[in-house]
């Protein structure tokens, strides 16, 4: 394969890259969804989420680092990672998830499923 056609891509990707201040869309991005526990001892009901999410297929992550739950929020605003789910004891008890999306803030608590269809219909 020439080089002349990487070139060109590299030219689009950073034209679209620049018109778009780096925001990509849900079907591109790398990471569609954060998950974001509060603490330590929600990690357990996080990595449940995880799981069921990328059997439906979305690319997920956890974000467990020892950090609060604004720094984190912030990091991934900053990441601009499409969806970050939020799960603390709240959202355990109800069995629901948090959710806020990047450019448009919080979604409230939504079940699991209606994450999944949200973004099954976005991709």
């Amino acid at each position: 394969m020439h080089r002349v056609i990487y070139g060109a891509i590299e030219r689009f990707l950073g034209i679209y890259l620049e018109n778009t201040a780096g925001v990509l869309p849900l079907w591109l991005s790398p990471v569609q969804a954060i998950i974001l526990p509060i603490s330590d001892k929600h990690g357990k009901y996080a990595h449940g989420i995880c799981d069921k999410l990328n059997y439906a297929g979305i690319r997920v992550e956890i974000d467990d680092r020892s950090e609060s739950v604004g720094r984190k929020i912030r990091d991934a605003e900053l990441q601009k990672i499409p969806y970050m789910l939020i799960v603390g004891n709240k959202e355990i008890e109800a069995e629901k998830v948090a959710v806020r999306k990047y450019g448009e803030g919080d979604l409230g608590q939504l079940e699991l499923e209606k994450i999944i269809n949200n973004i099954r219909e976005e991709k």
